[in-house]
Order: C-alpha cells, then structure tokens, then sequence
C-alpha cells in the first residue's frame, strides 16, 4: 500500500533543504575565510581535540577503561546534543571551528571536555570521593573560568539572552544524565554477574 506525501509538504521540504544547501555552502566559505588551517584559532581547536585524547591514552585507567569510556561517551553525546540546540536557536555561536559543516565546538565537545570528566570520574573511582561534588565543582569552573575566556577571545559568542548560569545548568543536566545512565549499566552488569553465581 502506497501512501502519498501531500505536494505542500514536498514543496516545503525541498526548499528548506536547498535553503540548507545555500547555508552550508556559505559556513564552509566562512570557514575558509576565518577559521581554516592558516589561523592560530584552527589550530588552537585541533590542539583542544588531539592533545585530550593523547593524555587519555596515556594516562587512562586499563583496568576501568570501558566504564570509563561509557562514561566519557555519554558526556560526549549529550555535550553535542545541547550544543547542538543551543546553536541552532542561536543561543550561541563559534566563530571559529575545526570542521565547518559541524555546529558545535567540536574541540569542547567532543574531547577536552568529556575527557576531563573521564578523568574526574576515574580520580573519584580511585579516591573514593564524591563524583557529583567535585563534577560540580568542575562544571562551575569550565562554566565561570573557561567559558568567558573563550568568550573574551573571540571563540564562542552567547546570544539571544543566553548566560553562563545557563550554561552551567546545561553542565549540570548532562553530569546527572550522563552518571544516571552509567550507573543504570553498572546497576544491570552486576545484576547479571550475580544471578550467574
């Protein structure tokens, strides 16, 4: 059984996405007239990408290395995933990017920070302190420190009456997101290994 899309609702989707087009099209000539591999700002964003992730591997617990990896790889994708709205309805913007078709910070997103949180989460593990203390301690810094240095150089802009405060609650809700789906697998794996014995 063929079911018909209606002709507006086709009309509709091809112009928003020839509209698409036209805007990444100008993103990736923004890019290359501000942002490509001849400034210091493209190469400071690789430096937040490839720099975190050397450091993980080299310094990485083995033993906790898929915890640990879970763990980074949600705040990964829940980085991105905010980013990502907050970008689209213009509550900010990155001037400067290390790939141009992506909206988000790639260099935050998807390595200094979930990377430095893997390593709060596995000094936490290790010392048997708070995780949620120290994260929001954590989240206050990027937030209140590294935020408005970004901001000061150029490298994020907030818009549309967007505040560090925001920001930080945004940091807050992907810690207890991210920690909440952890600890729902550590909660299943063990219950798994128990019901083996």
């Amino acid at each position: 059984m063929r079911i018909d899309i209606p002709k507006d609702q086709i009309n509709q989707l091809h112009e928003y996405k020839e509209a698409q087009e036209k805007m990444s099209k100008q993103m990736i000539d923004y890019w290359y007239d501000y942002s490509s591999f001849d400034t210091w700002q493209f190469w400071v964003i690789v430096g937040m990408i490839i720099i975190p992730l050397v450091i993980l591997y080299l310094f990485i617990d083995r033993k906790r290395i898929f915890l640990l990896g879970f763990f980074g790889l949600n705040i990964h994708i829940w980085m991105v995933y905010i980013d990502a709205i907050g970008t689209r309805f213009n509550f900010w913007e990155y001037p400067y990017k290390a790939i141009p078709l992506l909206p988000i910070h790639f260099g935050l997103d998807t390595s200094f920070v979930p990377v430095l949180f893997i390593f709060l989460y596995q000094w936490t593990l290790i010392k048997h302190k708070n995780f949620y203390i120290y994260s929001f301690l954590v989240a206050a810094g990027l937030t209140f420190l590294l935020k408005p240095l970004l901001a000061a150089h150029h490298f994020m802009h907030l818009k549309s009456g967007a505040n560090f405060f925001y920001l930080f609650l945004g940091y807050i809700l992907i810690i207890l997101i991210s920690k909440g789906i952890t600890n729902v697998f550590i909660y299943l794996h063990t219950k798994e290994e128990k019901s083996k014995d």
